[in-house]
């Protein structure tokens, strides 16, 4: 398993080894003791995942306190565009975000640890996305941030016009109109 710390902290895209053969792949997409060892340890308890065609935008997501959630995310056929924004009040990095391209072929994985809000964008005609978070869904602390936010200057890669977002994700709030929990 290959860590590459990203330039915010507590971010961090996870390489798992891969063995190809013949008869097609194998790999371990989680190991606690593995991941418990570079992360930290991070007591999962939740997996969750979605379909989704071309253009479907879903973000920015995050739980408030005391449900704010890590993620550990990965696509696990297709591609998708992943962003995980800094909510962290007293973080240098507050407001800025990271962005990884996630695939079936990569096989790349992205740690988001709690005080983030995490989004993705389907490049490809369909893809799965999965994730283990490490708090339950709690729906009255649900919140987000709106994907675009111009102070955010968040390039998508795509025509506005051909994005694919639900009403929810469409009344999100902008990033100066609320104070993070975090």
């Amino acid at each position: 398993m290959k860590i590459t710390k990203t330039s915010i902290s507590g971010l961090v895209i996870i390489e798992p080894k891969v063995f190809n053969d013949s008869r097609g792949y194998f790999y371990e997409p989680y190991n606690k003791s593995k991941f418990d060892k570079l992360i930290g340890e991070i007591n999962f308890v939740q997996d969750n995942e979605s379909k989704s065609s071309k253009g479907v935008l879903r973000g920015f997501h995050f739980q408030k306190p005391p449900y704010d959630q890590a993620k550990l995310v990965r696509c696990i056929n297709g591609e998708v565009m992943d962003i995980a924004l800094d909510l962290r009040k007293k973080s240098n990095t507050y407001g800025k975000y990271e962005k990884v391209i996630l695939s079936g072929e990569n096989k790349k994985q992205f740690f988001i640890p709690r005080g983030f809000a995490h989004a993705f964008l389907v490049l490809s005609e369909t893809a799965i996305f999965s994730y283990k978070v490490d708090n339950i869904y709690a729906p009255e602390f649900d919140s987000g941030v709106i994907w675009n936010d111009p102070n955010l200057l968040i390039d998508w890669g795509i025509n506005e016009l051909e994005l694919i977002i639900s009403e929810k994700d469409k009344s999100l709030s902008f990033l100066s109109e609320f104070n993070s929990p975090f």
